[in-house]
């Protein structure tokens, strides 16, 4: 990924979510961006950066603050196995996560741990959504400039 692909200044992240009886959530993020303080943002594994949390879905991203993105052949994360391996989807893992919407479309209730498309402060570790949603876009003050 070239530098210019990548955010950066001041970014809002808005997650939309959406369960199989039709419940919606949201998580809004007024501060977002990815290898934001990288110099080489591919080199330093995309780190994440969110803050500022409003919403109904719960801050499920909170613990990924700071991580690097883990894939199947890019263990970034700091657990033992490589989550991204183990959970079926690249993220931005800790140890492993709150939040994967790159798991598995296990379609609502489940009973394997963790393994789906999960937000766990909404709907839990056992259960995987119907619809995920991450948009971001300029924060107002970027848009005046």
């Amino acid at each position: 990924m070239s530098p210019d692909a990548h955010p950066t200044g001041n970014y809002e992240l808005r997650v939309d979510l959406e369960d199989f009886e039709n419940s919606t959530a949201y998580a809004q993020y007024g501060t977002f961006g990815v290898g934001l303080f990288s110099v080489d943002p591919d080199d330093d594994g995309y780190p994440l950066t969110v803050g500022d949390y409003s919403g109904n879905a719960g801050d499920s991203l909170l613990k990924h603050n700071g991580m690097k993105f883990t894939t199947k052949d890019r263990d970034n994360d700091h657990s033992e196995n490589n989550c991204a391996a183990f959970y079926h989807g690249a993220w931005w893992y800790r140890n492993c996560h709150t939040a994967n919407l790159n798991g598995q479309y296990l379609r609502g209730q489940h009973t394997s741990y963790a393994d789906g498309i999960e937000w766990s402060s909404w709907t839990g570790w056992q259960y995987s959504l119907k619809f995920s949603e991450m948009k971001m876009r300029p924060t107002r003050d970027q848009e005046n400039k």
